[in-house]
Parts: structure tokens; C-alpha cells; sequence
């Protein structure tokens, strides 16, 4: 296994494959990521990798923390060590340094690293976006420097960083890594990774390893064959026709983002929802999905979209509608030897339909209740197709059919939603936990469909 790492490439010896790339940057003595969280929520461990971009490459930011060292076989790596030239510091250490948004210094790399993404941002035409450093948390500094920080970067220097965008960026290629028992596959094509999944079921998929990564981190979990899926071009479709909208499985949320510009109003609102700008530059549609958690926010708002799942394995193609797919609390109708290929969803897009998500904090949170409503309204505003999705309230993400039942026919008003909540409230069975009670979770679950209604009466008033 080889990589490039700050314009070198590297020889990687036989390795634990579960090993991390911050542990490893660290033992090689390249110690500006740190381990804050270990676990994807600091940012402190960030680096760059060389990704694809229309024009070319793109330096995209990412957890070294989450990353297993096989994963960035082939790619291209770039460390905070790798920023300078000619021994001087580049424009955001010194935008950082100048403006004092920096006091213990643990965090700043991080933020560094972020930034100096943002600065080089292909078609950039506007000031750095502050937000682009989501992710990254700072204990003593205050954000305000570091937000002026971004905001005085000119636009990116044209030097050997920004000549490097103007290539296209490395293929990923198959790898195939055993190291006393424990075994990392990263397949090449789809029949490969059927025929891996098929010779060993015990495997364990992985895509962005943004949840896996965690476990092997925090409880130190454990697989001894992992098999990553990051290499599929056929999870990696984007098809938008007048009929559905496809998105791979493999794609990366940030990918689905920059390509599905014709999305509609509630994935828009959604993707900053879902976690930080460094985990949905690795996290994937597919994983969201697979991995079943009740409170994923990827499930309740595409089941609110109506869509169906591709599913490849030992016997072909099947297709399954999301509302079949969960079975039980972290189970799936995936059978042995089966992955997600891709997400469907139909057009056209419901009239109406919001994503509501409810935390402790409105951003980079877990969600305690998610909830998606999509419904169709004739003339005289009677409903005429109705989708109600939650998460947080079930074992599972669930969609509510006897209250979408209910409302078709019915006038869109304050009494059916007054009906429909009774249903929903009957219909639930939230658990209780750190994040909220049992009956918190109900209460605000009812709430939100009066929320949805409050908002649409709110955009037909007059101004």
C-alpha cells in the first residue's frame, strides 16, 4: 500500500488495518492533528484529501480519526506539517495567528485546515464562509477571530496548492491488506465485492466509517475482515430525469449536495442539519441507511420522499421501498451477501413537505425527534397524498400510514391536523433516554405536524 502524503508518497508497511490514520500521522512524528474526541466531533485531528471536482481536484477536509490507514490507499493526503513553503506560514495560519484566534493552540490546526479548504475552493467568488470551519470546536479561543480570520482571506495565492487543483485527482484502486488475521478489501467493482462478500460472510461493509470508526475507537470494537465500498463506481451514480432522482450510495452527503442542485426546498434545509461539514464529507447516503439507527437523519426525510432502495447481491438486483427496509431496532431487509446500491426517489416532488429536526443544539447535534411531512393538496385544498416520517419515536424510522390514511380527502385545516395528531399519538412508541423522555418525544412529535401546518398558513399570508 502506498499514499501521497504533503507532495511525498508514502510506502505503508504491514499495519494493523484497524489502526488509525491520526495514530499513525502521530507516530511518524507529524503530531499537528491531535485526538480531541475521537469520535469526529472536534475537529482537532483534521486533514485535507485530494478529491474529484468538475474542474479538476479539490481540497476537502476531513477526521483523520475516522479514517483506517488502508482507506487512504492511493489517495492523497495533506497535514498541516504540509502548508508551508519556503518556510513560511500560508495565508490562514497567518489570517489565524494575526488575528488571535488562536490561545492553547490544540484546536487550531483543525481550524486551519478547514479554512485553508474554504480559501481554495474551486469557483469560490465570495468572501470564505465562516461556516465552512463547522466542525472544528474551540474550548478557549472565541470564534469571532477566527471568523475574522476568514473573512480578510483574499483569494487563493497562485502557487503550487492551487496549481495541484488543476489536475485531476488519483483513482482509487483495489487493495487487499492482512496483517495477523485481520483483513481490510477494498474491491474495485461491484462483482468483486459481491464475490468478497460471498466467500466471507462474516465481513463487515464500510463506507466513510463515520459511525464504525467511532465504535472501534470508543469501545473498542473490533472486525476481523472489513470490506470498503469506496471504490465502487457503481455506487457512486447521480441521475436527475423528469421521472426520479438517483444518488449512489457511495456518494458522499457533501458530493449528493454540490451535484443534486434541483433538490427540493427540504434537502436543502437538511444537509446542514446533518451533522458537520467534516462528516458529510465522508459520510454516506448508503451507510446512513444501513446502519438502521432510529434516530439516522437520512431515513425520515427520505421516507417522507417516498423512496425505494437498489439492492445488489448473490442473486441480482432487487428493489426495495424504504418503508419495507427497517425491520426491527438495527435490523434491515438486507439478506446475507446484499448491499444498498443506490437511493430512488420518484418525481414529482411532494407540494408540500418540510424536514424538522429537534436537538439539544440546532447544529451538529443527534437528533432526539427528526420528522419529515410531504403532502398534496387539491383546489380546494383536501389532501390527496400525505407522507408522515419520523425518527427517535420507534425502534425504527417509521412513516405513520394510519394517519396518512386518515388525512386523504380531508380539508388541509386545523381540525384534521387536531385529528391526525390523536393518531400519531397512538400510533408512537418512543423510549426514553438522555436526550429526552418518552413522553417529550411524543409530545414534540405531535407538535411538529401543527408546526408544518403553522408554517404554510404563515407563507400564504398576505405581506
Amino acid at each position: 500500500m502506498d499514499f501521497v502524503l504533503n507532495g511525498r508518497r508514502i510506502g505503508l508497511s504491514l499495519t494493523n488495518p484497524q489502526t488509525t490514520l491520526l495514530d499513525w500521522l502521530r507516530q511518524e512524528g507529524l503530531t499537528g492533528a491531535k485526538e480531541g474526541c475521537a469520535e469526529g466531533e472536534c475537529g482537532a485531528c483534521t486533514v485535507l484529501l485530494v478529491r474529484e471536482h468538475p474542474q479538476g481536484s479539490q481540497y476537502v477536509p476531513v477526521n483523520s480519526c475516522l479514517l483506517f490507514l488502508p482507506m487512504v490507499a492511493g489517495q492523497e493526503i495533506v497535514t498541516v506539517e504540509g502548508l508551508r513553503q519556503d518556510g513560511r506560514l500560508c495565508e490562514a495560519q497567518r489570517a489565524i495567528a494575526d488575528g488571535g484566534g488562536s490561545q492553547c493552540g490544540y484546536c487550531t490546526p483543525g481550524f486551519v485546515m478547514s479554512l485553508f479548504a474554504e480559501q481554495y475552493r474551486p469557483g469560490r467568488s465570495t468572501l470564505c464562509d465562516p461556516h465552512s470551519m463547522g466542525g472544528n470546536l474551540c474550548r478557549c479561543t472565541g470564534y469571532r477571530p477566527l471568523s475574522d480570520a476568514a473573512l480578510s482571506l483574499a483569494p487563493a495565492p497562485d502557487d503550487s496548492f492551487r496549481a495541484r487543483l488543476s489536475a485531476p485527482p488519483p483513482i482509487l484502486h483495489a487493495v487487499h491488506h492482512e496483517h495477523r488475521g485481520v483483513r481490510f478489501d477494498r474491491p474495485a467493482s461491484l462483482p468483486e465485492c459481491l464475490d468478497l462478500l460471498a466467500a466471507h460472510p462474516a465481513a463487515r461493509l464500510v463506507a466513510g466509517a463515520t459511525d464504525l470508526a467511532v465504535d472501534s475507537n470508543l469501545k473498542d470494537h473490533r472486525w476481523p475482515h472489513l470490506v470498503s465500498v469506496e471504490a465502487l463506481p457503481e455506487l457512486r451514480t447521480f441521475r436527475d430525469t423528469p421521472e426520479f432522482v438517483e444518488l449512489g450510495a457511495g456518494l458522499t452527503l457533501s458530493e449528493i449536495e454540490a451535484r443534486w442542485t434541483g433538490a427540493p426546498s427540504l434537502v436543502h434545509d437538511w444537509f446542514p442539519l446533518f451533522a458537520s461539514p467534516l462528516i458529510r464529507n465522508r459520510a454516506t447516503l448508503g451507510g446512513n441507511l444501513a446502519t438502521a439507527s432510529p434516530i439516522g437523519d437520512g431515513a425520515p426525510m427520505l421516507l417522507g420522499l417516498g423512496a425505494d432502495l437498489k439492492i445488489a447481491g448473490p442473486l441480482g438486483e432487487r428493489r426495495v421501498p424504504l418503508a419495507d427496509f427497517f425491520l426491527a431496532y438495527r435490523r434491515t431487509a438486507l439478506m446475507e451477501g446484499e448491499l444498498i446500491v443506490s437511493v430512488v426517489i420518484p418525481k414529482p416532488f411532494p407540494a408540500l413537505a418540510r424536514f424538522f429536526k429537534v436537538a439539544k443544539r440546532r447544529m451538529d447535534d443527534i437528533s432526539t425527534v427528526a420528522a419529515c411531512f410531504a403532502i398534496d393538496l387539491d383546489a380546494a385544498d383536501r389532501v390527496t397524498a400525505a407522507r408522515i416520517a419520523f425518527g427517535g419515536v420507534a425502534a425504527t424510522p417509521i412513516r405513520v400510514k394510519t394517519a396518512e390514511q386518515f388525512l386523504i380527502g380531508r380539508k388541509w385545516d386545523e381540525h384534521s391536523v387536531r385529528e391526525t395528531r390523536e393518531i400519531i399519538g397512538e400510533s408512537l412508541t418512543p423510549l426514553s433516554d438522555h436526550r429526552g423522555s418518552a413522553a417529550y418525544r411524543l409530545a414534540v412529535a405531535e407538535t411538529l405536524l401543527e408546526k408544518f401546518r403553522c408554517e404554510r398558513e404563515e407563507e400564504l399570508q398576505p405581506v
